[in-house]
């Protein structure tokens, strides 16, 4: 009779046990990290401390240039030059309404572009006939200067709101596909292969598989998206001028220049720079932490 015992379980050292049992909990402690809670003070301590003293920086050399006389006061006004001018449009009630012009105009811009943007992606990365056809187009899109579309966009729409979107459309869009299809390029094909196994394929597939993979590279897109959709529109308010569009950052810029005005020029540019920096903070820095937290990558973001 046969027999049925089978071979007996080979033996493991005690301290080969113990080597096992640490690295399971090596790696369950691995798993388990956890960004370390900071007190208030400690985060505005590293966060806000940095730009803060920069700041503080550039304004101590600037009002240093000044006081020295190393160029007329026409050319290079002093810092408090620059606040009363601020102030004066305070007064005048129009600071808000400056900045919400452009911005609202560059926000809805932006998310046309967006809407625009991430179908041309998704087919170029994944039709190999239209990424031959598109894809040279694209690149040659994103490098051409913003300002360049302003003239042709007048003449094709005339100076409305209309010609406005136009121009960052045509800025915005090839950045926005063209980061998506590095996001999708860069995707490993055991995570397509996984998606076609559980019969996510064709939109679905694009939807549950694609873009998550490729989130990283399509984030990296959209905020040099939003780079040029607010640089194209302070390129087209700069060179447009009509009483229907309003007054926006780019067009009081460009009205200072006119008036001859060095303070309200470098306050015209500061405020262009301070509402990039402040969308940058607020919405894209939050999401690119929230991306890298789920992908356990926060720790090496400092």
């Amino acid at each position: 009779m046969a027999s049925t015992d089978t071979a007996p379980a080979p033996k493991t050292s005690p301290a080969a046990g113990a080597d096992t049992a640490d690295v399971g909990a090596g790696l369950d402690a691995l798993d388990a990290v956890s960004a370390p809670h900071r007190s208030l003070a400690e985060a505005l301590r590293q966060k806000a401390l940095p730009p803060l003293l920069g700041a503080v920086l550039v304004l101590a050399l600037w009002q240093g240039a000044y006081s020295l006389h190393l160029t007329s006061e026409y050319k290079l006004p002093s810092p408090l030059d620059v606040w009363r001018a601020a102030e004066d449009l305070w007064t005048a009630g129009t600071l808000f309404s400056i900045i919400w012009t452009s911005v609202w105009r560059g926000l809805s811009g932006f998310l046309v572009a967006l809407a625009i943007g991430t179908p041309i992606g998704l087919l170029v990365a994944r039709v190999r006939p239209v990424r031959a056809a598109l894809g040279p187009v694209l690149s040659g899109l994103q490098s051409l200067p913003s300002v360049a579309w302003v003239p042709a966009a007048v003449i094709w729409l005339g100076i409305n709101d209309s010609m406005m979107y136009a121009v960052i459309l045509l800025g915005a869009v090839p950045s926005i596909a063209n980061g998506l299809v590095a996001g999708i390029d860069q995707v490993p094909p055991l995570f397509l292969r996984a998606g076609r196994t559980i019969g996510a394929t064709g939109l679905n597939g694009a939807r549950h598989v694609l873009l998550p993979a490729a989130l990283p590279g399509y984030l990296a897109g959209l905020k040099q998206g939003w780079a040029f959709s607010w640089r194209s529109l302070m390129a087209a308010e700069l060179v447009a001028s009509s009483p229907d569009l309003g007054l926006g950052l780019g067009r009081y810029l460009e009205n200072q220049r006119e008036f001859s005005d060095m303070a309200g020029v470098l306050l015209g540019i500061l405020l262009i720079l301070f509402v990039g920096i402040a969308i940058e903070l607020l919405v894209f820095t939050p999401v690119e932490r929230r991306v890298l937290r789920n992908r356990g990558l926060l720790a090496a973001v400092k």
